[in-house]
C-alpha cells in the first residue's frame, strides 16, 4: 500500500494547531465546572457537567484521535 500523497500530506499537516486550540477553548468552557468538581467530586456533579457541556467534554474524550489526525507528516 502507498503512503499518503502530497495533497493528503498538506490536509493532514495544514492545521496543527488545531488540537491545541480546541483543548484550550474546552477547558476555557469547563473551568467554572472544574473547580466545583475539585471542591466536590460526586456522581451528581460530575453527570451534571457531562450533560451541560457536552460539546467540550467530547472535544476532551476525543483529543488523542486529533492530536493524531492533525500531527506534523515528517517526510
Amino acid at each position: 500500500m502507498r503512503g499518503p500523497n502530497r495533497s493528503e500530506q498538506i490536509r493532514r499537516g495544514g492545521w496543527p494547531l488545531l488540537p491545541v486550540v480546541l483543548l484550550v477553548l474546552a477547558l476555557i468552557d469547563l473551568r467554572v465546572e472544574l473547580i466545583l468538581l475539585w471542591d466536590h467530586l460526586t456522581v451528581t456533579s460530575l453527570t451534571a457537567a457531562v450533560r451541560s457541556h457536552l460539546l467540550a467534554v467530547t472535544v476532551l474524550v476525543a483529543q488523542p484521535s486529533l492530536w493524531h489526525h492533525y500531527r506534523r507528516v515528517r517526510g
